[in-house]
């Protein structure tokens, strides 16, 4: 399988439409809108209101992640940009940090059915940091699940401690036992690291 790596862009909004199900919308229904908005005002969107605003949000641009394909079709999709886009990555209690310097944030993972557990959430991780290279970032913060326990189904979304750990992201923060505020520094970091 040889993955290639596309930003998301309003051309391909169909792929990432097939990936999350037009209908389903990813997790739950989120369209990737839920880290955009505050509480509030997701609480007042349904499903059609939080795709028609993601999709508002890939068509103004830059950019708001990475699809991730096989052949033809999208099979991964991760969400990175500069932390003011993420709303409530900047407000939560588990995630904020007064830290603004070109900061990014990866915020979500989405694999396709089929595909998980086959190693792709890694690759979109190095994606996502290239990305954010390229876009002028000083450091990526993510805040992934760090647990023992089986996961269920959907809660790995945020991405998981190890895959961070091993991509070189350090803990700055735990402000919660499962849920560590973790930071990539780009400046002056090697751009080519092993895997």
């Amino acid at each position: 399988m040889a993955i290639v790596f596309h930003s998301l862009t309003a051309d391909r909004w169909p792929d990432l439409e097939d990936l999350f199900g037009p209908e389903r919308g990813a997790n739950s229904g989120c369209w990737c809108l839920w880290p955009r908005v505050p509480n509030a005002e997701w609480q007042g969107l349904d499903r059609e209101a939080r795709k028609a605003r993601f999709r508002a949000v890939v068509e103004a641009g830059p950019p708001p992640g990475i699809l991730a394909y096989d052949n033809e079709t999208a099979v991964g999709w991760v969400s990175v940009g500069p932390r003011p886009t993420v709303v409530r990555f900047n407000r939560s209690r588990l995630s904020r940090d007064e830290t603004r310097d070109a900061v990014f944030a990866i915020t979500c993972f989405y694999v396709r059915s089929g595909h998980r557990r086959s190693g792709i959430m890694p690759l979109l991780l190095d994606a996502a940091i290239a990305f954010a290279r390229e876009n002028g970032a000083s450091a990526v913060d993510a805040c992934p699940i760090d647990t023992e326990r089986k996961l269920i189904w959907g809660e790995g979304f945020v991405g998981l401690f190890r895959v961070f750990q091993a991509a070189g992201f350090v803990e700055v923060a735990r402000r919660s036992p499962t849920r560590p505020l973790m930071r990539l520094k780009l400046k002056n970091c090697d751009q080519s690291r092993e895997r």
